[in-house]
C-alpha cells in the first residue's frame, strides 16, 4: 500500500480509500468482515456519508472503529451538506447540525477530513469558509474540503481564507476516470474527467491539492460487462445508471483499447483503468468499492502500475 498526506491530518492516508456505502448494521457480521480483511490489506481511510443509508452507514462504521479500537489508527472521511428533494442544504446551519449529527451517530470526537458532499453557488462562499473554520477550531474535524465543487469555487473559497487569515480547502473529490460522464449520474455531480477536465486537473496540479477522487471504474464501465450488445439486459438501478451516465460509443472505443492493454500487460481491464487513474500527475487518493479483499488486493496490484504518457494518450484517444 502507499500513503499520502493532507494538510490537518496526521495519520497516513491509504492512497486507495474503501468506500463504505455497503456496510450497515442489518449485516452486521459481513460488514465487519469486509472492513477487517480490507484494513488488514494496509487500507487506513474510509469514506463515509451523512446521507448514506439514512445515518446507518456512519453508526455501522462507527461502531467498527470502536469494537476494534482503533480510533487513532484509521482516518475517516465524513461528507455532509448534501442537497435533498426539497432544497440544497450547502448553508452554516446545515453544516453544522450534519456534522453533529455525524459525531453522534460514530460516537467520535472528531471526523479526520470533512468534505461538503454538494455544494450550491448561490452561497456566498466565505459564510461556508468561516463556518468550516470555527468547527475545525473547535475540534470537531481536522482537516476540509469539498466534494462535487467546481474548482472555480474551490479556488473562491481559498482566496476568502487567506485575505482573512482562515484556514482552507485542502482537499477536492470529483468524479475522474477514462469513461467520460454523457449524462451525469446523479444531480450536482461534479467531473474532472476528459478535456473538459483538463483545466480543473490543471488547477489541482498548480495548487497541489489532494483529489479523492470517485468512480475510477465509471459506475462499473470498467467492469468488462458493459458490451455493445448487451445494454438491453441490465435492470439494477446501478446498472441502469451506468448504461445512461457511461455507455457511449466514444468510451466503448476507450474499453477496446484498455482491453488491448490489459492482454499485452496480462492485467484485467479494472486494472488498467485503475492504473489510468492512478498515473497522472495529480495527487490521487482513489475512493473504491471494493466487496471483498480480492478486489481490493487487485486495486493494490493496479495502483503499482505507472502508465507510460503514450500509453495514456492511447487510451484517452476519441
Amino acid at each position: 500500500m502507499q500513503y499520502g498526506q493532507v494538510p490537518g491530518v496526521t495519520k497516513p492516508i491509504s492512497r486507495l480509500v474503501q468506500g463504505t456505502v455497503m456496510v450497515g448494521s442489518d449485516h452486521l457480521e459481513e460488514s465487519f468482515a469486509l472492513l477487517d480483511e480490507i484494513r488488514a490489506l494496509g487500507c487506513t481511510t474510509f469514506d463515509t456519508g451523512h446521507v448514506y443509508g439514512n445515518g446507518d452507514n456512519e453508526r455501522t462504521v462507527g461502531h467498527w472503529v470502536r469494537d476494534r479500537g482503533v480510533r487513532e489508527d484509521v482516518v475517516i472521511i465524513g461528507k455532509g451538506a448534501h442537497h435533498n428533494q426539497d432544497r440544497r442544504r450547502v448553508t452554516p446551519y446545515d453544516i453544522k447540525a450534519d456534522i453533529a449529527d455525524s459525531l453522534a451517530r460514530f460516537q467520535f470526537d472528531y471526523i479526520d477530513l470533512y468534505l461538503l458532499h454538494r455544494d450550491d453557488p448561490n452561497v456566498p462562499v466565505g459564510p461556508i469558509v468561516e463556518t468550516l473554520n470555527e468547527e475545525l477550531s473547535a475540534g470537531h474535524i481536522n482537516a476540509f474540503g469539498g466534494s462535487n465543487w467546481d474548482y472555480r469555487r474551490v479556488e473562491a473559497a481559498n482566496e476568502y481564507a487567506a485575505q482573512h487569515g482562515l484556514t482552507p480547502f485542502v482537499a477536492a473529490s470529483p468524479n475522474f476516470s477514462l469513461a467520460i460522464q454523457v449524462q451525469e449520474p446523479w444531480e450536482n455531480c461534479i467531473s474532472v474527467s476528459g478535456p473538459d477536465g483538463e483545466e480543473a486537473r490543471a488547477w489541482y496540479l498548480e495548487q497541489q491539492m489532494p483529489l479523492f477522487t470517485w468512480s475510477s471504474l465509471a459506475g462499473g464501465f470498467f467492469s468488462g460487462r458493459f458490451r455493445r450488445n448487451n445494454l438491453d439486459t441490465f435492470d439494477t438501478y446501478l446498472e441502469k445508471l451506468c448504461v445512461t451516465s457511461y455507455c457511449y460509443e466514444e468510451n466503448f472505443q476507450r474499453l477496446d483499447r484498455v482491453e488491448e492493454l490489459a492482454a499485452a500487460k496480462g492485467l484485467t481491464i479494472p486494472q488498467i483503468a485503475t492504473a489510468y487513474v492512478m498515473s497522472q500527475p495529480v495527487e490521487i487518493f482513489a475512493l473504491v468499492g471494493c466487496q471483498n479483499g480480492d478486489e481490493f488486493r487487485s486495486n493494490m496490484e493496479a495502483m503499482e502500475l505507472r502508465l507510460t504518457a503514450e500509453e495514456i494518450a492511447r487510451l484517452e484517444l476519441k
